[in-house]
């Protein structure tokens, strides 16, 4: 199979697609495409506006950029004086209230964690990082050490109560972080505040975990590059979306080889054991933050497994890149080929 030649997905239009306004229509020759690349959040950040009206565009940009900023004080688990830093540092101590956002996020990170069987688990942050990626390993860890990087990770361990609002992490050294979600969050409430402001389309994209709005300046629909996973400076397909997000997670350069057998840095929080099999995942579903969770547990249940949950899930489709550069897919994602 010859990947490398051009992707385009004919479905991916499937989700809520919407009514032009008129006054859109009578605009759309005039409007232009005002954009801002930037580094939040430790990822390339990019943030773009399509509208006739230039200061309306910047002003919506920058309440996004101003936006993403306040969640990462919220759910930054470096930032001493964050709220996930004080669930941290109570862990099997005391339950820490903390804003209903939080708790949300929290909350819904559960709920993906129970549909995946732990293949999602927040409380991955305190695992031990014995992997390396790079280049500096020799040899792998042994089993026992293996076993005892994982012994804190399980989202079973994370009380939530309703009523008080408060986070308890039941083991001393358990920890909590975003990391496979929080991207995904930010940029969802990036775009709910460009749309709050009159940004009738757009598009963020938080270092791979994409939602767009509406279509491009010119009336076409937006056009998502998807990176080859052997050099992400090429481009191995090319999605066209409109109103939906696009979330792809590889390992790119970033894995080990132990007797031929290929380990991406995406580590299995169930095990310690790098996930296998897969060099890409992108998921297309209508929401950037569950697009993010699911693209980190496909790649951890595996090419059958991954698939087979995604089938299950209405509205969400996947398309895979497995060690052997052979493309997956789950069964309602059509491709042509040119």
């Amino acid at each position: 199979m010859k990947i490398i030649k051009f992707l385009i997905i004919n479905t991916l239009c499937l989700f809520v697609m919407g009514k032009s306004h008129p006054l859109q229509a009578q605009n759309k020759r005039e409007a232009k495409a005002h954009n801002k690349v930037l580094k939040l959040m430790g990822s390339r950040f990019e943030v773009t506006a399509v509208s006739e009206n230039d200061s309306l565009a910047w002003q919506a940009i920058n309440a996004a950029i101003d936006e993403i900023t306040r969640i990462e004080r919220l759910i930054s688990s470096w930032d001493t004086k964050s709220q996930t830093s004080a669930v941290n540092r109570q862990a099997g101590i005391k339950a820490v209230q903390v804003d209903e956002e939080l708790f949300r996020l929290i909350a819904r990170s559960l709920k993906v964690s129970k549909l995946t069987d732990g293949a999602f688990d927040i409380s991955f942050a305190s695992i031990d990082k014995i992997w390396k990626f790079d280049g500096s390993m020799e040899k792998m860890p042994h089993e026992d050490k293996i076993a005892a990087s994982v012994a804190k990770i399980n989202y079973e361990n994370i009380l939530l109560n309703e009523d008080k609002k408060t986070v308890f992490l039941r083991k001393q050294g358990m920890k909590i972080g975003f990391g496979a979600i929080g991207k995904g969050y930010a940029a969802n409430r990036a775009k709910q505040v460009m749309q709050a402001l009159g940004i009738k389309a757009g598009l963020v994209n938080a270092g791979g975990d994409l939602t767009a709005w509406g279509q491009q300046a010119d009336g076409k629909n937006w056009r998502i590059a998807i990176a080859d996973p052997n050099d992400k400076t090429k481009v191995l397909a090319w999605l066209a979306i409109k109103n939906t997000a696009i979330v792809t997670s590889g390992d790119y350069e970033r894995f080990v080889t132990f007797d031929g057998k290929r380990y991406a840095h995406i580590i299995n929080p169930r095990t310690g054991y790098p996930t296998t099999g897969i060099k890409s995942v992108t998921i297309v579903c209508p929401d950037a933050e569950i697009g993010d969770a699911l693209a980190t547990s496909v790649f951890v249940l595996g090419e059958k497994a991954g698939l087979s949950l995604i089938n299950q899930l209405k509205g969400v489709e996947c398309l895979i890149i497995t060690d052997e550069n052979e493309v997956k897919t789950s069964e309602n994602l059509e491709l042509n080929y040119l």
